[in-house]
């Protein structure tokens, strides 16, 4: 079980797979870095306070925090924007991949010789 594991582990996938996690987490706290030091700021020039988290409604002993869940709304499109704006410029900026020009090879013998056997079995299967 052990050595699966290890197998499992040094898998390229895996690795990438953690690496990406470990990178959109640091991304992450720029992001939310970005939108609440900088963005919300702005928005709140020209809106007054974007600051929901105050609204609330009480039915019974249970208080439903209505305006904290509009603020994560509101801080989730933001974030969205804002990832939509960077991996557009990222694009801009990035080459695109070329798509390889290069022809397929020409069949081999073999190759031929298997697909003229393959085609007399379709044709002895039809008679």
């Amino acid at each position: 079980m052990i050595k699966e594991f290890k197998e499992f582990i040094a898998r390229g996938n895996v690795m990438d797979l953690a690496v990406g996690v470990i990178i959109g987490a640091a991304f992450t706290a720029i992001v939310k870095s970005l939108v609440d030091n900088l963005i919300n700021p702005l928005i709140g020039i020209f809106l007054g306070q974007v600051d929901f988290s105050n609204l609330v409604f009480k039915v019974g002993n249970a208080t439903f925090k209505y305006g904290s869940f509009i603020n994560s709304i509101i801080n989730f499109l933001i974030i969205a924007f804002v990832v939509f704006l960077l991996v557009k410029a990222i694009n801009k900026i990035m080459p695109a991949k070329e798509e390889s020009s290069e022809e397929t090879p020409a069949p081999t013998k073999e190759e031929k010789y298997l697909s003229e056997i393959v085609d007399l079995l379709k044709q002895a299967k039809q008679k």
